[in-house]
This record gives structure tokens, sequence and C-alpha cells, in this order.
């Protein structure tokens, strides 16, 4: 572990490169916790576009990270899922933070300081090295409400990764409903198999689905969405492009079926739970459904912070049989 004073952070410093530089970390300041970073997660498929710096530029407001330093396309510090300890609390109501295990919405670094309203405490039977994945279930938590997912439904996912498979496995636990996850990389069967998942590489012939979720990142997976969608029903789009144009055939069938193709976006509550809703309070739900063991599939790798810069080259190349890649920093 670095001194308090010097944090190791790892930054995207042009298209396909990263480095991890040590850097003076800034005095705490009220209201603020230092936290010392036990694991980090790797967003494959949002970090893998900033990575190879196919952000389009009218979406780098957007897309910037809660703690994100430097600007899109890069040099940029960029993350979001970090579970730490705390080693030093704010005085008054941050204090009970000292010592509790935590996740933050913060980039890759061994340590760090952050306000404490921006930290959550991990359920007391949440292992920290599962807890990687809460943005990840806050996605897919977002992406249930924006698909209106209801008793009996006939569901579809198209794209087996991480999102994908939590996204399915919430319709899952509605009664009643039937859900089929669509990928033709088999090497994710495994983990759909440990989550009661069904797994098949084309979405089956005729299946009307009542909801489809497309989640694989591929122009191709969705128009197979709108191709197994059935009258009247709702298609929502998770993958997000980047600078990519997408082509869809928006004749044939689309108008007459009356199908609906909405967009979901975690940086949003649907309007519906606004009013009631925060993204703190969402956040502290995903935390909550992540308390079960059988989750621990969607980890299908983990390496050592020193290693990150390859690990990031790596997985933005090719991505076959990876789900969630977890990076482990020393203690």
């Amino acid at each position: 572990m670095s001194g308090a004073g010097t944090a190791r952070q790892f930054w995207i410093t042009g298209p396909g490169l990263g480095e991890i530089v040590a850097t003076g970390l800034a005095p705490r300041q009220g209201g603020e916790a230092l936290v010392r970073a036990l694991y980090s997660g790797i967003s494959r498929g949002t970090e893998g576009l900033v990575f190879r710096g196919e952000v389009p530029e009218s979406q780098y407001r957007t897309m910037r990270a809660p703690f994100q330093e430097g600007e899109l396309p890069g040099p940029v510090k960029y993350g979001y899922s970090s579970v730490g300890v705390v080693q030093e609390a704010p005085e008054g109501s941050g204090s009970g933070l000292l010592g509790r295990r935590v996740f933050c919405l913060y980039p890759h670094q061994d340590i760090y300081t952050a306000p404490a309203g921006a930290l959550i405490v991990l359920p007391d039977d949440l292992p920290p090295e599962r807890a990687v994945l809460a943005a990840n279930m806050e996605t897919a938590v977002n992406a249930v409400w924006d698909g209106g997912a209801s008793v009996g439904d006939r569901v579809v996912v198209i794209g087996a990764g991480v999102v994908g498979l939590l996204t399915a496995w919430l319709c899952q636990g509605i009664p009643g409903v039937r859900v089929t996850v669509v990928d033709p990389d088999a090497a994710k069967g495994a983990a759909a198999r440990q989550l009661g998942l069904e797994l098949v590489e084309q979405p089956p012939a005729g299946v009307e689905a009542d909801v489809v979720f497309h989640a694989s990142g591929n122009p191709e997976g969705l128009r197979a969405a709108l191709e197994a969608a059935g009258v009247e029903a709702r298609v929502v789009e998770l993958s997000w492009y980047g600078d990519r144009s997408v082509t869809l055939p928006l004749g044939e069938g689309f108008h007459s079926r009356r199908l609906t193709l909405r967009s979901s976006q975690v940086g949003r509550v649907p309007p519906g739970r606004a009013p009631r809703w925060t993204t703190r309070r969402r956040l502290a739900l995903a935390l909550e459904l992540l308390r079960d063991a059988r989750l621990d599939a969607l980890v299908t790798g983990e390496s050592p912070f020193d290693e990150l810069p390859e690990v990031m080259a790596r997985l933005s190349r090719d991505g076959t049989g990876v789900l969630c890649h977890r990076v482990r920093y020393p203690s």
C-alpha cells in the first residue's frame, strides 16, 4: 500500500494505452473519508470504449464519471466500481464509517479521499470481492424498471455480459416470468447455468416476447431483439455504441407490431420512480441484491493492480468468455 500522502492511479493516456502513475494525495477535507481500495471492477463495455478512444465528443460531458480526473478522450482517470475500507472518517455523523467496508463510484486507485456521502457501507454478509458488481447491478435494476417486466411475461435478454445476465436474473425472480438469454459465446453458459438461466445461441423462433432487453453491444443483436418482440412489446436498449452508427430495419414489422424501442441509461432514475428514489437509494438496493452467493459466477478473472494497463489493453481487444474482471490491490 502506498503511504497516506501518495496514491497510485490508473490513467488512460491515449487510445489503447494506459499506465499507473504515483501522485500526491491531497489532504482530507472536512466531511471526507480516506479509503484504502481492496478491489475494483472493470466495466468492460463502457471502459473499453473510453480506453479505445471511441466516445463521441458530443458525449464527453454525459459520460463523465463521478470522480473522473482529466478530460475525454484523454489523458483521463476513469472508472466507477471501487470497494475499500475506510482508514480515516470525518467527525460527527460520518465517524461511524471508520473501519467499515464501502463501495464508491471511484476510478481505479489504491487509496483516495471521497465525501462520506459518496460511500455506501456494504451489508455485513456481502463479501467485498462480490461488491465490485454493484455498478452493474444498479444498471440492471434500472433496466428492469425501464422495461416494466411483470408477472407472467415472456422475457428475452440478448447479450450475456454482466449487465445482461444480471437483468435476466432479476426478471427471473418475478413470479411466472420465463426468461431466455441469447448469446453466441458458449463460454458464458456456465455462468448462466449457475444463475439458473437458459442460454441459447439464437432467439427461439416465434418467441413473441413481452419485453426484450438488448445488451450485446452489437447492432446485429439489436436487430434480433426487434425480431423477438411480440405485438406492442417493448425493446429496451442497454448497449452503448460510442461513436459507431447503427442501422436498423424499422420498416418490415416494426410499425405493424407497434413496437416501442427505448433506451435505458443508469444516469437517470426512471420518471415514475424519481419522486421517491435517489441514485443513492438505488445503489444501496444493488448492494443488497448482491448478497446472493450465486452471483460470484459473474467474476471470471482477477489480476493485481500493477497489471491493469496490460489487462485493460487485452480486454478491450478481445472479451470472449469474459464477464467481470476484478482488480486486486495490495494489502
